[in-house]
């Protein structure tokens, strides 16, 4: 999938991105940062077919999207959108209800469903959780729902808006060991985060949304390029910093160890 050229400008006049380029691969690990209100969730929306571009257009398996309802369930098949907010996506009265509740809409066979099921919140580390009610568990575990609502759609790409949001230390390193085990599977993660310490450790390509534009590079580019990350109201990871201070150049995480 990719962004080819993407405007987008809102109903009372504000161009909020100004021709987007980014490409999405299969296995990809891609940490998307910004200011409140540079336009994260709004690419996110247009990745996911929810939107429409301005101007340009989303790219999948080699076509412009059409958003026409076959061309959005196509689209919805392989790109599934996680919200900062789970009660916004969380509605049945048990998690296992939940999570079934798009393979069911696909209308595939229930040992399938079951199967789907059982895999995305084997994934998502709730199966014990299968038959509690989702508004009475935590905010964390309900995150963890939402997570796992997506997994059972199988996609090949996973957006995540703001996921660690709301998590205490041990739910982001939890979470982090999650998006870790996707990639194994190739399936494609592309985060927004104000986390800039996770974005660093997690991502392989890091894309910085300011002034409507769209900066892309490997961590070791974009993550010390301080003028960047000042313009986009963030502060450098403490790696690069630190190393920066050493006078040692890192170019990824891995390096560290």
């Amino acid at each position: 999938m990719r962004c080819a050229d993407v405007h987008f400008t809102h109903d009372n006049g504000y161009q909020v991105l100004r021709g987007i380029n980014l490409n999405i691969r299969p296995g990809d690990r891609i940490a998307l940062l910004g200011a409140n209100g540079s336009g994260k969730s709004t690419l996110f929306r247009l990745l996911a077919g929810a939107w429409v571009p301005t101007q340009g257009h989303i790219i999948h398996r080699g076509q412009p999207v059409t958003y026409n309802r076959a061309g959005r369930d196509a689209l919805r098949r392989s790109v599934q959108l996680v919200l900062q907010e789970p009660d916004d996506q969380i509605f049945a009265m048990s998690v296992a209800a939940d999570v079934s509740y798009g393979p069911t809409n696909q209308g595939l066979s229930e040992d399938e469903v079951r199967q789907r099921v059982a895999a995305a919140m084997e994934a998502a580390e709730i199966t014990d959780l299968a038959h509690r009610v989702p508004h009475q568990l935590s905010y964390g575990q309900r995150k963890r729902v939402a997570l796992a609502g997506a997994l059972a759609m199988q996609p090949e790409i996973l957006l995540l808006d703001e996921p660690t949001a709301g998590l205490d230390p041990a739910g982001s390193r939890q979470l982090h060991h999650t998006l870790n085990a996707l990639h194994e599977r190739h399936t494609a993660v592309v985060l927004s985060t104000h986390d800039v310490n996770m974005a660093y450790e997690f991502a392989t390509t890091v894309a910085v949304l300011v002034d409507g534009k769209l900066h892309v590079g490997s961590p070791g580019e974009i993550m010390t390029d301080k003028e960047l990350i000042s313009r986009a109201r963030l502060e450098l990871p403490w790696a690069p910093a630190v190393s920066h201070a050493l006078g040692r150049t890192i170019e990824h995480p891995e390096q560290l160890l």
